[in-house]
């Protein structure tokens, strides 16, 4: 004896079949679920599209000037530096203007 037999029916055949065994208004409260379901889902997601635009629009228009002055101020910073190396040599830029590390300070004059 087998269980299962062949039937010539599609799984929606089927689902729709077992629809008609449950009373009208259950069919029609889930249908409104459903569809309240999917309307609420869809205008959350719009909802969600349109705040993170908002959000992320506005933070770029906000820190983008800040971020250009912190990099315009390294640049400044990084031209000094080059100067300072071209004009008082490779130890100058680093050790900040001071005399080389491996020399000894200058003896101030005795009066």
């Amino acid at each position: 004896m087998f269980l299962f037999q062949d039937f010539d029916e599609t799984v929606l055949e089927r689902l729709v079949g077992l629809t008609e065994m449950f009373p009208t208004c259950l069919q029609v409260a889930t249908a409104k679920l459903f569809y309240g379901t999917f309307s609420s889902a869809k205008g959350f997601y719009s909802f969600a599209r349109s705040a993170s635009w908002v959000i992320f629009s506005t933070s770029a228009i906000l820190f983008a000037p800040i971020i250009f002055e912190v990099e315009r101020a390294q640049m400044e910073e990084m031209q000094k530096q080059q100067q300072r190396q071209i004009l008082l040599g490779p130890g100058a830029a680093m050790s900040g203007g001071s005399p080389h590390p491996g020399m000894a300070p200058v003896p101030s004059p005795i009066r």
